[in-house]
């Protein structure tokens, strides 16, 4: 049996749905299969949070829910269940109804309920069951940081046992929705299919992140490099761009490339000295000596 969404994702039954989407996002970038390589109960975790997040996102199945029609796992219980209701006594003269046939009836709860209660083919029914269009089904999808970037296709399988071929547009943000039209569950009556929402998180990357159409890079650099300066090499996901430092570069001089961000945007690069061997003799003795000769104060100007 399917556990409680709720308790899953953390939040409670008023929570809206800014909330639950926050919380899920939190609980996704921490559980996520890339983020835990080899994990498998945190990789249970995570499917376990993203069909509650699948329920709970879309209104009607939480509406649904919350009323006990479907149950955790969004499977739909008989509203009569409790009072051991029958619908074939409609057809069988269980009940009777005022101004109606017991086929009548079944067709009318069928339109108010969206359930076929049973009764058989009539064409007398057809005035009381009304096209309805079908629910929509809603898919949490985690990508890397580099898929953001360049886009790509995603096959995933929706929670209505789908599998669909997502397309993944060039620079998609993190927290973007994408819409599938049609692709959601079939409709009632000849109603029309609902839609495949897909809403995305974008993984954090160690090095980059993003403003907007703007990329920051915080790229460690040698001593050497930042003494004497040259050119290095940076590996980008629609590939390798190089840089030039300047001589004499300190840590966080950023040093902007026109162009090599998202969709024609800046590429800012913040340097970061790295200092690969500090046990180096000669530079110990070297950073030993240049202290004694010079009263260099980095921190002179600081004030409050």
């Amino acid at each position: 049996m399917a556990k409680d969404p709720y308790e899953l994702l953390g939040v409670n039954q008023s929570a809206g749905e800014a909330e639950i989407k926050k919380a899920y996002r939190r609980l996704a970038k921490k559980l996520h299969p890339d983020a835990n390589p080899g994990d498998a109960r945190a990789e249970a975790r995570f499917k376990e949070v993203a069909a509650a997040y699948n329920l709970l996102s879309n209104p009607e199945l939480k509406k649904a829910y919350d009323s006990g029609q479907v149950d955790a796992s969004g499977q739909q219980q008989s509203p009569f269940a409790a009072g051991g209701f029958d619908p074939d006594d409609f057809r069988h003269g269980g009940f009777q109804f005022e101004g109606g046939s017991a086929d009548e009836m079944a067709g009318l709860l069928a339109s108010l309920f969206g359930m076929d209660m049973g009764a058989r083919t009539d064409p007398r029914r057809s005035r009381f069951i009304r096209p309805q269009k079908g629910a929509d089904v809603r898919y949490a999808l985690a990508i890397s940081f580099a898929e953001s970037l360049t886009g790509g296709r995603k096959r995933v399988r929706m929670g209505n046992g789908r599998i669909l071929d997502i397309k993944i547009p060039e620079g998609v943000e993190d927290g973007t929705t994408l819409r599938l039209r049609g692709e959601g569950e079939a409709g009632r009556n000849g109603g029309q299919p609902g839609d495949a929402k897909v809403d995305i998180t974008v993984q954090p990357h160690k090095y980059f992140t993003r403003e907007g159409h703007t990329l920051r890079l915080t790229l460690p650099v040698t001593l050497r490099e930042a003494v004497q300066g040259g050119r290095v090499v940076i590996p980008m996901p629609t590939g390798d761009v190089s840089l030039r430092i300047p001589a004499g570069t300190n840590s966080g001089r950023i040093l902007k490339l026109r162009g090599k961000g998202v969709r024609g945007g800046d590429l800012l690069v913040t340097t970061q000295i790295v200092v690969e061997n500090l046990q180096d003799k000669g530079l110990v003795d070297w950073v030993q000596q240049k202290g004694r000769d010079e009263n260099f104060n980095p921190r002179e100007k600081i004030r409050l």
